[in-house]
């Protein structure tokens, strides 16, 4: 270990040197007021600024040996208050620590984000609510009176359909190009008559018109003879508790969508269970074993 004594004198040197920039810095200072008056030369400022250049590095190199020696002997190094120039040693020193603290800072960020999110649990429903079934449909016979082509929509019918209330309903479906407009004139039909009324190419439609269904051929499901408008389907060992207006949230009709079917006898099921009106079995004309859309 360096002596004590070895470091007083590296102390001195270091403060006697710092004074001596103080000095060179005022003389510098001096001679460009002197300059402005003519009195002091441009080389001698220039040579006063070498100068004080070289000293600062000689302090530099002074402060260095002065820290090192004062490490080894165990002393603790912290920079003046005050002091602009950093110490290069105790720099290297808290470099560590700092990056500590960032390392512990990002760990716990990392923990924050690996916690998983707490899951979104679906709105209870009211106990009293009824399952989700056909029973919350509200299909009924309709007579479409009339049907002619949308004027914004080349794909899409525009119908006047009787369900057994005060006034007809409109009704859009895209059938056009399964059903050609002489065939939706006057005929009887099966309709689902609580959705929620929504506008198609910006005239509202108020129900749907049931069909037996495939990609290449539609038709539209037929109540059995002698019916009339507004009579209910019923589909045995299911209760007929219709929604006023089906909740697109809760999605009934999807979830009844899959179990609507016609069977190999042509009649309309759900989940095999025959469709009927008046103890009759509602039917497609040609299709068997396709969904009911």
């Amino acid at each position: 270990m360096a002596s004590a004594e070895a470091l007083q004198k590296l102390e001195t040197r270091a403060v006697a040197a710092e004074k001596l920039i103080s000095l060179l810095k005022l003389q510098i200072a001096e001679a460009k007021e002197q300059q402005k008056g003519g009195a002091t030369s441009s080389g001698e400022l220039e040579t006063l600024k070498s100068e004080n250049s070289n000293l600062k590095q000689e302090v530099e190199a002074w402060k260095i040996k002065l820290t090192q020696a004062e490490i080894a002997n165990g002393k603790p190094v912290f920079n003046k208050p005050g002091s602009t120039s950093v110490n290069p040693l105790a720099k290297e020193q808290q470099e560590p620590v700092e990056e500590k603290k960032k390392t512990a800072g990002d760990s716990v960020k990392a923990e924050k984000k690996e916690k998983p999110k707490k899951e979104t649990k679906p709105p209870k429903e009211d106990g009293n609510e009824p399952p989700v079934d056909v029973g919350r449909l509200d299909l009924r016979v309709g007579h479409i009176r009339s049907a002619k082509k949308h004027p914004d929509a080349d794909s899409l019918y525009i119908e006047e359909v009787d369900v057994g209330e005060e006034k007809p309903r409109t009704v859009i479906s895209g059938l056009v190009k399964f059903i050609p407009e002489p065939e939706m004139q006057d005929r009887m039909a099966i309709i689902l008559c609580n959705l929620k009324p929504s506008k198609m190419r910006g005239i509202m439609s108020e129900a749907m018109v049931m069909c037996a269904s495939t990609s290449e051929k539609v038709e539209i499901l037929s109540p059995p003879a002698g019916c009339k408008p507004g009579d209910h389907v019923l589909v045995e060992g299911y209760v007929r508790n219709p929604d006023v207006q089906l909740n697109p949230k809760k999605k009934i009709f999807e979830t009844c969508a899959p179990d609507l079917t016609v069977n190999s006898s042509k009649e309309a099921c759900f989940k095999g269970v025959r469709w009927t009106v008046n103890g009759e079995a509602v039917t497609s004309q040609t299709l068997v074993n396709v969904a009911v859309k």
